[in-house]
């Protein structure tokens, strides 16, 4: 697994645009006691569910690999010229 540039903002901004989606799509409601990793199982689950992600197997489901995903789904939604993919 190849580390972004940037990827602990790239996931930051990953989180927050998950939880609007889920929130949008009226599949979540989120609690601010809810932890960080609650909110990413939940988002991966829900986005690999709307096939928006390619599943990891079910053996390399960790939070490491979670949190790597949710990155990359972000990046790619983001213009190439962004300051975060730089």
């Amino acid at each position: 697994m190849k580390k972004l540039k940037n990827e602990a903002a790239l996931f930051k901004e990953a989180l927050l645009a998950g939880m609007k989606y889920a929130e949008g799509r009226k599949a979540a409601e989120f609690e601010p006691t809810d932890s960080v990793s609650e909110r990413l199982l939940y988002i991966y689950r829900l986005l690999v569910h709307d096939k928006l992600m390619q599943p990891l197997p079910e053996d390399q489901v960790a939070e490491k690999s979670m949190r790597h995903k949710l990155s990359l789904w972000y990046a790619k939604q983001l213009p190439k010229d962004h300051p975060l993919l730089k």
